[in-house]
């Protein structure tokens, strides 16, 4: 398959629609596009976000609860509006964090790529391998700005809950952080952060490339072909390859997920500063081992729905922003 590709132009290449390489995108349509639809997935999924950060926060008494209860519990108390507390402060400061995130994500793939050309292995395990990297780059590069605001929206997301501080608005949540805990309190979770989702942007990423890639050769396509999939069943073997990668994902990282909440939003775990090690064995003085997983079937269905509308959406803009190709 290397030597087809480096035969054929990438854009007559049957599967080149497929993966598109950073070089291919007209970058400022890329994250304009990009603002505009990820804003409207991120819309979407915010719901199953706010259930599962409920579940997961001590003496919130819907830890032991049903997603879908907890979800009706949330829209009676609060309405529509208290499933999507700090959706307005997400939406809007997620928008230079994720340009951050998209490029370093793109042109670290491309690295990679471009690196392991030239080893002997298959060409799947290659892909995977690239994204993987280009995952975890990504996410350290783009937790410095995300996890700030991870602590804004979380902290609005579990107002009113035993254990949390009561704020007026996103400026107010940074306020009182600032002066209770100094700069360093926005970064609350940052280490754990980092250690637990690295990895699993790594394999998420990782799954998806070799996902796609075998899916495609299962269904007997190759570059050399004439025939190119088409939009349908793109969008279709990125949808199962996304899936796939987000169930993968949610099921390795929810535990850590949930000591990453309860640290970043509860204020009273005794003296001193919350710590993982503090926080994590009040989890399991409470709760055991299955204290761990409380908030997985929300978490399960976020991350696999977020898999699949993400790639789905993620693809459709990088063909949206394809550079127009001039003939002379």
């Amino acid at each position: 398959m290397a030597l087809d590709a480096e035969a054929v132009p990438a854009a007559e290449l049957a599967l080149a629609d497929t993966d598109i390489n950073w070089n291919r995108l007209d970058k400022t349509k890329f994250h304009i596009i990009g603002a505009i639809l990820f804003t409207a997935q991120s819309a979407l999924l915010h719901p199953t976000a706010v259930v599962k950060t409920r579940m997961q926060v001590a003496g919130s008494g819907l830890s032991h609860m049903r997603g879908l209860s907890v979800f009706w519990n949330i829209l009676k108390s609060d309405g529509i509006s208290g499933l999507y507390r700090g959706f307005g402060t997400s939406a809007v400061g997620s928008l230079p964090g994720r340009v951050l995130a998209l490029t370093s994500l793109e042109v670290s793939k491309d690295i990679m790529l471009k690196y392991t050309g030239s080893l002997q292995m298959p060409e799947a395990t290659r892909v995977g391998l690239a994204n993987g990297v280009a995952g975890m780059i990504s996410n350290l590069v783009s937790c410095i700005y995300f996890v700030p605001l991870d602590v804004t929206c979380q902290r609005m997301m579990v107002q009113g809950l035993p254990g949390t501080t009561f704020c007026n608005g996103p400026l107010d949540v940074v306020r009182k952080v600032m002066k209770a805990e100094g700069f360093r309190g926005l970064y609350r979770g940052f280490g754990l952060t980092a250690v637990s989702q690295s990895p699993a942007s790594a394999l998420w990423w990782g799954v998806y490339g070799a996902a796609q890639h075998i899916i495609w050769r299962s269904l007997g396509f190759r570059d050399s072909m004439e025939k190119k999939p088409s939009h349908m069943e793109m969008v279709t073997v990125q949808a199962t390859a996304g899936m796939a990668a987000g169930a993968c994902s949610s099921i390795i990282t929810t535990p850590l997920d949930t000591v990453k909440t309860r640290l970043q939003v509860i204020d009273n775990y005794g003296t001193g500063r919350p710590s993982v090690l503090k926080t994590s064995r009040a989890l399991f003085k409470e709760e055991g081992w299955l204290g761990f997983y409380r908030g997985f079937g929300p978490r399960f269905l976020n991350m696999s729905l977020y898999g699949t509308t993400m790639i789905v959406t993620y693809e459709l803009i990088k063909r949206l922003s394809l550079k127009e190709i001039v003939t002379s």
